[in-house]
């Protein structure tokens, strides 16, 4: 391949003011404007049109000519470039298609070739490059392989690692510094209209505090204070004697 210049391959050209009225009537018109880079006025067709003849004395003619090789309307139209050496005898040249009004020159065989066989030594000479990084020789050795496994671990464990902690911060930061703030202006305007009840706790016993102290209360009332009597000793009472003054 040439330079990208002067390679008809490389380029297009359209006219925007052809494209909504192209039709097969008028695209060898418009194939063969001024400004078209892929059309060659040095041709038949262009003797032909300026003597204002009809198209079909070009097979009478010798020499470089282009014709209307195929259409499908409305958005495809190829068109041939062609040497004619007699009435029936033709040696195609190049061929162009007009795909949506843009004109293109189609690749011949050889630069198809080409390109793919470039496309593919350059993936060749990439695997070659690739395979020869992982090959590795001492004189003790010899050849042998190092493929970098553990490289590719500790990779994968670090994105792991990193998709968890920029999940776990997308959690974090859930909300906005001014959602977060609002949020608990709501909560304090709430608690402030509905305060909290003190519910007592049950005791260990399963009474609440006022049934226990009620209960303890009770319990005081009902005691009754009982005096125990003395024990009556057999002996008698000692006699009182006479005081003598």
């Amino acid at each position: 391949m040439g330079d990208s210049k002067d390679n008809l391959l490389w380029i297009s050209w359209h006219d925007s003011a052809w494209i909504p009225i192209l039709n097969p009537t008028n695209v060898m018109d418009y194939f063969q404007s001024t400004t078209n880079p892929f059309y060659d006025r040095t041709c038949n067709n262009e003797i032909v049109k300026m003597q204002r003849l009809n198209m079909e004395h070009l097979s009478n003619l010798t020499g470089l000519e282009y014709m209307l090789l195929h259409v499908q309307e409305p958005i495809l139209y190829v068109i041939r470039k062609q040497h004619r050496h007699s009435a029936s005898t033709v040696t195609p040249l190049a061929d162009f298609y007009i795909i949506a009004g843009v004109v293109y020159q189609a690749p011949d065989l050889g630069s198809v070739i080409n390109s793919r066989i470039s496309t593919t030594v350059n993936h060749l000479q990439g695997a070659f490059d690739e395979a020869r990084s992982y090959s590795r020789y001492h004189p003790s050795k010899g050849y042998w392989w190092e493929f970098k496994e553990a490289e590719t671990k500790d990779q994968d464990e670090n994105k792991k690692s990193q998709r968890k902690s920029s999940k776990d911060k997308a959690k974090e930061e859930s909300g906005s510094a001014f959602q977060r703030h609002r949020v608990n202006i709501l909560l304090t305007d709430l608690a402030k209209k509905f305060p909290l009840k003190n519910t007592p706790y049950p005791t260990p016993g399963g009474q609440l505090p006022e049934q226990r102290t009620s209960t303890e209360d009770n319990s005081k009332a009902d005691i009754k204070v009982e005096v125990k009597p003395e024990p009556h000793s057999s002996k008698p009472p000692p006699e009182k004697k006479p005081r003598i003054g």
